[in-house]
Parts: C-alpha cells; structure tokens; sequence
C-alpha cells in the first residue's frame, strides 16, 4: 500500500484558497445539479449518457480544464479531465459515474425537485450530486493554479451495470495514482465509507424436459425442481458472522401450472468482505450448479461484471487526512462500512490509498424517493478539494 507523505508546503497552504473560492458556489452547484439530473442517463442509453459527459466536458473546458474523450463501443463514453501539476508527481484520481438506474423518460415525469433542504429527483444522489463535487473540485483547484501533482476525474458510464467497459480506464489510472477520490454518496448517517463488500451476480439457467403433469408426469423432469434444490444450497452458504450472503431474488420458469417445467431461470447476488472469500465461494456455487438434482436436468452458470471489495486498511491513511479537514470545515465524519460496491473496489484491490462516500449526503438511492440533502453540498466540496491539497 502506497505510503502518504505529511503535508507540507505550497500545496498545504492553498486548502485555505480553495474553500474561499467554493464558498459562494452554491447556487450555481445546485444549477449544475438540477441540469444533470434533468437528463436522461440510464445505464444502457448510451446517447444520453454521453449527453451528460458532453456537457461536463463543456463545462470545463470553459474554465480551461483539459477533457480527453474515450470512447465505448456499448455504454457510455468515458471521459478523464485534468488540472495539470506544477511537477510531474504522481497523480491523484477522483471518480464519478454518469449513469443511472432509471429508464429513459424519468427525468420527464418526474424532474428535479426541492423541498426546503432537499432535492430530489433520478440520480439525485447516486450520483449525479457527487459529479457536481468533482466538477467544482477541478474548477476549484484550476481557480488557484493547481497543486503540485496533477488531479485526474474519470466521469463514467456504466457503474451500475458493474463497469463492464469503464473498468480498464479507471484500473489504468489508478495504477500510477497515489490517492483516489469517489464522490458516491455520502451515508445518511453523514458518514463517509471506508469499507465496502464486494459483489458478484450470475444467472442460473437450467433445461429440462417438458411434458403433461398429468398424462405422463414421468416423461418429464422439472427445471424448476431442480432449480428450487439448487436455491436451497445457495442460501446455505449465507454466513452472517464473516459477511457472506447469496441472494436468488429473481426466479422465472414454466409455462403453466399443469406442464412439467422445461425450462427455469433464476438471477443469484453474492457479497462477501475479503478477497480471500471469493474464489472458495465461486467454487462452491460452480459445484451446486453442476450438480443434477433432478435426473434429466442439466444447468449453466453465467457470471455478470462485479466489484472487488474496498478493505478499509486502503482507506485509512486519507480518511486520517479527511477528517480532521472536515472537522475544520465545521461537520464531524466517520469512517462507516457498507454493503454496496463501487467502482472503489477496483482501486483498492490494486493496493491504491481510496476513499468512498464523499459525495453529498443521500439516501433511499435506486428509488422514487431518493434525495440529497442540498446544505451539504458545498462542504463536501470543499472537504475534498482541501483534502487534495494536504495530501501534498
């Protein structure tokens, strides 16, 4: 794990600048915000995916803020700016993805809103708020001509379909990085993570043979029985005490009530805490799907994208620069560990300094409620560009 020098000197000193210069920032961040989460951005609608990034990379490049535009060929493009160092030091990196969860068309039912402190609205806070936290945090840095090292953002598009095709760029990135930034949302407790799961999903899909359940019941056997033995040896290697968990939370089969089901399918989340636990738990659940619990069944296994774990031993040394920088700023933070994952893990397994969480304060994310409480936008900001400057 890359070892963090004590801060000293120029860059140190400028934490003072750039809080000033996001002091009065707030109406125009929440502008920003309102703008970004008025467009559509679901994972899998590439174009207005890359509407979103388009009008980041005009945003700052307005302010002379260089933007590099990688293309992809499925999901959103990413798209990495950069305020350059005064030395060729090993970069810092923020990340922030674009894409949401929500179908393409929300934001036209059902736009930002605001209600006294908070905002609503699709991707609200996860994260369309923590972009706008890069966003100023670049602007921020530029304003005061930059830090000794330079400070990289990747905006990408497809998070939260695992990163299927952003991952390289940000593993890339995050290899010659000496710290890395992600503004998810902040914790409702206030908190920010210093810890997350890593996650895996699967689809199980299992063939049998058709027939009558009356007629000749014995012609047939039962993908859904095979299936259903199947869940039940999943959930067995749920262990609450180390952090396992398997999911089945999506179960389809059959065609009606009086037919031996030909075929099933079932859609399988895993979360576990540790590297380590991750390969005994893939070979377990490969055995369970190879298994023929019913005569005449057979099954396949088909792994989705997912996320290393962030371990909280990578997260320390900046939250030991984050917190009393926030404290000073005038909000108290804690370190807090969550089941989610994020593109934090990648970084992390890589041995990279991470910190997570640092976008605005949010909550009840994926949902029509979610929200994001609008009077901590400007102070995380300022927490994560102040924080960047100690990191000398």
């Amino acid at each position: 794990m890359n070892d963090l020098p004590t801060p000293t000197g120029r860059d140190a000193a400028l934490a003072d600048a750039v809080t000033a210069w996001l002091a009065p920032r707030f109406d125009e961040m929440e502008a920003l915000l309102q703008r970004l989460v008025n467009m559509d951005s679901n994972s899998f609608d590439k174009a207005g995916t890359d509407l979103v990034g388009e009008a980041i990379a005009a945003l700052l490049e307005a302010d002379g803020i260089a933007v590099t535009r990688l293309a992809k060929p499925t999901y959103g493009d990413v798209f990495r700016a950069e305020v350059p160092g005064r030395a060729g030091n090993a970069p810092a990196l923020l990340l922030g993805h674009r894409d949401t969860v929500f179908p393409k068309g929300t934001p036209a039912t059902r736009p930002y809103s605001r209600d006294g402190n908070l905002a609503y609205g699709p991707g609200v806070c996860d994260m369309k708020s923590g972009l706008v936290v890069n966003i100023f945090t670049l602007r921020a840095l530029k304003a005061v001509g930059g830090l000794s090292f330079p400070v990289v953002a990747l905006f990408t598009g497809d998070e939260e379909i695992g990163s299927p095709e952003g991952r390289q760029d940000i593993e890339a990135e995050a290899r010659g990085a000496r710290a890395v930034f992600n503004t998810e949302p902040g914790r409702i407790s206030g908190n920010v993570v210093t810890g997350r799961k890593g996650g895996c999903s699967f689809i199980i899909s299992v063939k049998g043979r058709a027939a009558h359940s009356g007629v000749n019941f014995a012609d047939g056997a039962s993908a859904i029985s095979a299936l259903a033995r199947k869940i039940v040896k999943l959930d067995a290697l749920t262990d609450p005490a180390t952090g396992i968990t398997t999911n089945v939370g999506v179960v389809r089969g059959g065609i009606t009530y009086n037919t031996v089901a030909g075929a099933a399918e079932a859609e399988l989340d895993l979360r576990f805490v540790t590297p380590a636990q991750q390969a005994p738990l893939m070979a377990a659940i490969a055995d369970i799907i190879a298994a023929e619990d019913v005569p005449g069944t057979t099954a396949t296994l088909t792994a989705r994208p997912g996320f290393p774990p962030l371990e909280e031993k990578y997260a320390a040394p900046l939250f030991a620069l984050y917190e009393p920088t926030a404290r000073g700023l005038g909000f108290e933070v804690e370190g807090e560990f969550t089941g989610g994952c994020a593109d934090s893990g990648f970084t992390a397994s890589l041995g990279v300094p991470t910190l997570c969480g640092l976008g605005p304060v949010g909550g009840r994310a994926h949902t029509d409620e979610e929200f994001c409480r609008l009077d901590t936008l400007v102070p995380r900001t300022q927490a994560l560009a102040a924080t960047l400057c100690r990191l000398a």
